[in-house]
This record gives C-alpha cells, sequence and structure tokens, in this order.
C-alpha cells in the first residue's frame, strides 16, 4: 500500500528526531570526527554489528554440548529453524517499534533525552497489562543474560590461570563488569560490537580449526540423542542462542534512520550461522559425548597460545554482551528513580550501580555454566523473544482498521496479512509446547541435577579433579626383611 502524504511527513520526522541527523551539513574539527567514529554510532551496519555480536557471545562454547545432547543433524536443524523464528520476531518488533514511535510522533511527543523500550511499546500499542508483562519477561530474562556472561568469564578465564577457583575470578569480573555503568546507551557501543564481532569470530575458527587438527579422541562416541532430557535441554539452548533481540528496540531506537531494521537481524543472523555451525559440529565430531561433561568447548582443547589468545578475546567480548544485556535494565531503572534524563553521566553511572548487585549474587549462587542457558531459553526466552512478541503483532493488527492504517505493510512473499497471522500463530503454538513446555521439563530437570550434584554456591563448577598421585612410605617404615634361605 502506497504511503499518504501525512505517513511521509511522520517518516520523515521519525528519520529527524535525532541530534545527530539534526547536525548533518555543519562543520565538525578533528576531535569530533573522531568521537563520531569510535563513539557515536547509528547506521545500519552499527545495528547490525551490535546484534550479530550480542547473538553469539559465550554461547558459542556451549553449542557443541547442546550438539552432544542433540546429535548432529538435530543440532543441525535446530541452529537453522531458530534462526528463521527468531529472525521473524526480530522484524515482528522492528514493526511494532514504528508503529508505536509513528503514533507518538503524531501526538508530537518527542524521544529526544528517553529511549524507548520494548515495555512502552506494549503499553502504547495494547494497554498496561501487556506492558506489565513484558516488563516482567524482558528484565528477568536480561538480568539472567547478564549473569549468564559473569558465569561465563569466570568460566573462562580458570581455562589460563586455575590458581584462583571460579566463584573467586566471578567475584573479580564482577566488579569489572560494574564499569559498563559509564556506557550511555547503545548508540555508543559503535566500536565495542565491532571488536566483539570479530573476535567472537576468530575463537569460532579457532574452535573449528583447532577440532579438526586434533581430531577425534580414541573410542569417541557419537551417541546423542539418548534422553528426551538432553534432547529437549539442547534444543533449547538453541532457542536461547538467537533469541538475542530482547534488545532489538533499544538497538533500533539508536539507530538514524530506524525504519532500515526489518532485514538486519536476518542478515545478522546469516552471518552468526556461518560461526555456530561449523564449530559446533568440529567440536562434537572430534569430542562426542565427552562434551556431556564438558558444557564449555574450551575445557577439551589443549592448551596452546592460541587457545589463550582465544580465551581472552572471549573474555572481553563477555564483558561488552554483559553491558548489552544490562544497559536495558539501567534504563529502567533510571526511569524507575527518575534519573532517566539526567544530563550527568557519573550521577547516572551511580544510580546505576545497584543493578549489578543481584547480578554478581545470582552468577555466584548457579553458576551452573551451560544448563542454565536452557533454562533461561525455555521459562524466559520463549516467552520475552517469541510468543509475546508474536501475539502483540496479532491483537495490535486484529482490526480491519488498524491493518488498513498501519505503517508497515506485510510483504507480499509472506502472504501479506494472512500469512503473517498464520506464522504467527505457528510460533505461539510450537515455542509454547516445544520451547517451554518440554523444554522446561527438561531444561529445569537437568538444573536441578545441577544442583543436587554440585551444590549452590559452588566454588569450581566442572573443574578438573585433582591428579592422584602415589602415597608414599612413612619416612622411617623398616625395609622388608628377604625371606631366609633354605639350606639343605
Amino acid at each position: 500500500m502506497a504511503l499518504s502524504s501525512n505517513d511521509k511527513v511522520v517518516e520523515t520526522v521519525i528519520v529527524g528526531n535525532y541530534v545527530e541527523m539534526e547536525t548533518e551539513g555543519k562543520p565538525i574539527d578533528v576531535k569530533s570526527k573522531i568521537s563520531n567514529f569510535f563513539w557515536h554510532g547509528g547506521s545500519t551496519y552499527d545495528a547490525w554489528f551490535s546484534c550479530a555480536s550480542n547473538q553469539v557471545a559465550q554461547v558459542l562454547l556451549t553449542l557443541p554440548y547442546s550438539f552432544s545432547q542433540l546429535g548432529m543433524i538435530s543440532g543441525i536443524s535446530f541452529q537453522l529453524f531458530y534462526g528463521l523464528l527468531g529472525s521473524w520476531t526480530a522484524y515482528l518488533i522492528s514493526i511494532l517499534y514504528i508503529e508505536y514511535r509513528t503514533r507518538k510522533e503524531r501526538e508530537k511527543v518527542d524521544f529526544r533525552n528517553h529511549v524507548i523500550q520494548w515495555f512502552e511499546v506494549l503499553d502504547g500499542l495494547l494497554g498496561k497489562h501487556w506492558r506489565n508483562v513484558g516488563l516482567a519477561f524482558n528484565c528477568t530474562f536480561l538480568l539472567f543474560g547478564s549473569v549468564i556472561q559473569l558465569i561465563a568469564c569466570a568460566s573462562n578465564i580458570y581455562y589460563i590461570n586455575d590458581n584462583l577457583d571460579k566463584r573467586t575470578w566471578t567475584y573479580i569480573f564482577g566488579a569489572c563488569c560494574a564499569t559498563t555503568v559509564f556506557i550511555p546507551s547503545f548508540h555508543n557501543y559503535r566500536i565495542w560490537s565491532f571488536l566483539g564481532l570479530l573476535m567472537t569470530t576468530f575463537t569460532a575458527w579457532y574452535l573449528t580449526v583447532a577440532s579438526l587438527l586434533h581430531g577425534q579422541v580414541e573410542g569417541v562416541k557419537h551417541s546423542g540423542p539418548t534422553k528426551l532430557v538432553l534432547y529437549f535441554t539442547g534444543a533449547t539452548n538453541i532457542l536461547y542462542t538467537f533469541g538475542g533481540h530482547a534488545v532489538t528496540v533499544e538497538v533500533m531506537h539508536a539507530m538514524w534512520k530506524p525504519q532500515k531494521f526489518k532485514a538486519i537481524y536476518l542478515w545478522a543472523t546469516v552471518y552468526v550461522l556461518t560461526l555456530t555451525l561449523p564449530s559446533a559440529a568440529a567440536v562434537y565430531w572430534a569430542f562426542g559425548d565427552l562434551l556431556l561433561d564438558h558444557s564449555n568447548a574450551f575445557s577439551l582443547l589443549p592448551r596452546t597460545p592460541l587457545r589463550d589468545m582465544a580465551v581472552i578475546l572471549m573474555l572481553i567480548h563477555q564483558f561488552i554482551t554483559f553491558g548489552f544485556a544490562c544497559t536495558p535494565l539501567y534504563f529502567v531503572w533510571e526511569k524507575a528513580i527518575g534519573m532517566h534524563d539526567c544530563n550527568s553521566l557519573c550521577k547516572r553511572a551511580a544510580a546505576r550501580l545497584p543493578v549489578v548487585i543481584p547480578i554478581w549474587f545470582l552468577a555466584i549462587i548457579f553458576p551452573f555454566f551451560g544448563p542454565i542457558n536452557s533454562t533461561v531459553g525455555s521459562l524466559l526466552v520463549s516467552f520475552t523473544v517469541y510468543i509475546i512478541p508474536a501475539l502483540a503483532h496479532m491483537f495490535t493488527f486484529k482490526s480491519a482498521a488498524a491493518r488498513e492504517n498501519a505503517v508497515e505493510q506485510p510483504p507480499r512473499f509472506v502472504g501479506r496479512w494472512a500469512g503473517t497471522f498464520t506464522i504467527n500463530i505457528f510460533v505461539v503454538v510450537w515455542v509454547f509446547i516445544i520451547g517451554f513446555g518440554f523444554g522446561g521439563w527438561a531444561s529445569m530437570l537437568n538444573f536441578i541435577h545441577q544442583i543436587d550434584t554440585f551444590g549452590l554456591f559452588t566454588k569450581c563448577y566442572q573443574c578438573p579433579s585433582p591428579k592422584q598421585f602415589p602415597i608414599p612410605p612413612p619416612p622411617y617404615a623398616a625395609a622388608p626383611q628377604p625371606a631366609p634361605a633354605n639350606f639343605k
């Protein structure tokens, strides 16, 4: 449907409502150019790097573990399937953001000093009940997403320096990750998201090449899938992998032209698959069922300078991803205490610090690297980034008038509105039954098993057991006497 003149005016307002767009064409000095190059990112490329970088952080190290639970064929199939499903729901979220923002700008609302978030989109389009549900799921998911990054930092650094246990490393990295309070918004992640994706790319191809060069371990077995619990646990970890679009609205709001976001997540997913499929398949081929007891792929590869480099690069990326997951929580907290429109970076940073404390605490309680991904995926990601966006899209455009006046019409290749609603219903039913139902059952059983096996607050989850040395004899033990000779 062609845009009316009013719609075109609104679109222009949306695009031009950012300070960066208002300064286009004005002369700037060298210092400003350098600052803009490293700090102020709002292009489609920045959004692509943010989506790709946020999607494939520490989960890269747990996908071989998922392959050992699923088997090779199911592992590859689920990655392709959930990658496509995640791209679809990210598209839905982008459509709802544009719809919400257009309506608000028609009412002369200025978002110059306000970051729009997912729960506000739900509130503006569907009311406070949707807002409350979206806020609860989104905040809880992002909270545990930050916890997972902190756990991953401690798990990885242990393979370089095991003089400290993983719990102690969690204390240290909790303090390091707290420095993300000084990054104002996703608009300022330009250089970090770019570097993060480079680091993950190196790590992925290191895992692939190192596994192929290592070869298969002696007596390697590829027996997965063997149990339904393990099968659905692995599937929900992949569901979590492609559920990184809980921050889609914040990433879009940081763009100069958010209308261009629609296909960005899909292209980010395509690139991510070029990293996750070869690395997970290669590590599983080399180590097979050993991965069932080693949820971190680094733990099975021999220590080399390249492995240490991969660990260090992944640590830096996990710090960046911690900021990605935590920044929306900072925004919610700022709005709750009335600090969101404060211009002082230091005051806002100080106000954000209480958000880090519960994340730190939860990472110490549940240090289960790998199994926690599946649990979060089934109970939180399933609703946050799959079920709620699909339902919200259907309810927003359920009336003929809403569909006719929609800012963005569904593309023809999906069947317009009928095809869109059909896909949405499929997403809701599939994810609710398979992801939340079976996945939640399996993940909780596995999670409880980890608690029973290792306990809460465990110092060193899945650390190698100390080497057993032969017990030396007592220092003053008498030497054994020779048997008396027999004389004839």
